[in-house]
């Protein structure tokens, strides 16, 4: 008991530091690694049992082991206005770009007689999270028990817009595809349930959003959106696994499907200890339009116990 308690002063200590950031709307490698000690987010859960077949010279034995599913905070995904101001103070050298290419951003609002038209640009960069690497945080994993790896490198970027400023900042030849074309199709909320954010098609940095905080989810969301897939027309790094005996990695993650493949934790403007999914709320805008989620995925997986895998049952 004392222990945990121990354990939980530790958690409170670090949030209390995480929320006294060095600038406003700035956060640095310390605070993320932080904000990962969220038992919301990570959402350990024993599911099932997988049965393994061991043999050996003197005969063939089946085997069990418990199979795991939890979350892992995979990257760190900043979403915002001037090239060079990713918020993750440590990071924001990775974000400069070219001379001439990949400068500027933020918004162009056009008012008309009956609507008001808000095109925004944001950066995006997708990096790997820094408590990959904590072993302060592979210690907190490990208390939980048995846990699964995912394909992420801390640190290790995986898409910088600015790189890419091609197609983020033209959105060709994604702007003809059928996703963007086709109103309802891969849209971040619905219209029908009023709360419809924006297209993920084109994958780019512009989106047509008045709210500021809507525009960068919506941006976050296309980036994930392009790392967690191979053999996109993108300047990137895939961050994807691939299944295996006693192994099961989340498809790529996709709006609209719940927590089913991801979900988000914000970071700044404001810091939260929990998880959600777009669209959410409460929607926090940040005065100078950065904006940055710790992006979470789920893994199941159980200890091979002996050559071969049999199956797995599931308790639910």
């Amino acid at each position: 008991m004392k222990q945990l308690r121990r354990h939980r002063l530790a958690i409170a200590l670090a949030f209390g530091c995480a929320a006294q950031p060095f600038a406003a709307g700035a956060i640095n490698s310390a605070q993320i690694i932080a904000s990962a000690f969220s038992p919301q987010c990570l959402e350990y859960k024993i599911v099932g049992i997988c049965y393994w077949l061991l043999c050996t010279p003197v005969g063939c034995v089946v085997k069990t082991s418990t199979k795991v599913r939890h979350y892992i905070p995979n990257a760190v995904v900043s979403s915002y206005n001037q090239t060079g101001s990713n918020p993750w103070t440590e990071m924001s050298f990775l974000g400069t770009g070219l001379s001439g290419i990949a400068e500027g951003g933020g918004a162009n609002e056009q008012k008309r007689t009956e609507r008001k038209d808000n095109l925004q640009f944001k950066n995006a960069d997708v990096i790997g999270h820094p408590a990959l690497a904590a072993p302060v945080f592979n210690k907190f994993m490990g208390q939980m028990g048995y846990t699964c790896s995912g394909p992420a490198t801390a640190m290790m970027p995986y898409l910088l817009s600015t790189l890419d400023a091609v197609m983020w900042r033209f959105g060709l030849p994604e702007s003809f595809y059928p996703e963007a074309m086709t109103p309802g199709l891969r849209e971040v909320g619905s219209t029908m349930g009023a709360n419809m954010w924006g297209n993920v098609y084109p994958r780019s940095g512009f989106v047509t959003q008045v709210d500021d905080y809507k525009a960068a989810a919506v941006v976050a969301q296309r980036a994930a959106d392009v790392v967690t897939r191979t053999g996109q027309i993108h300047v990137y790094q895939p961050m994807t696994a691939r299944a295996s005996p006693g192994y099961w990695p989340p498809s790529a993650v996709t709006e609209n499907t719940g927590t089913r493949n991801h979900k988000w934790q914000l970071l700044t403007p404001s810091l939260s200890t929990s998880c959600a999914v777009f669209p959410d709320s409460p929607n926090p805008i940040a005065t100078d339009g950065n904006y940055a989620w710790a992006l979470w995925q789920p893994y199941s997986c159980c200890k091979r116990r002996g050559q071969t895998f049999l199956y797995s049952v599931d308790f639910q």
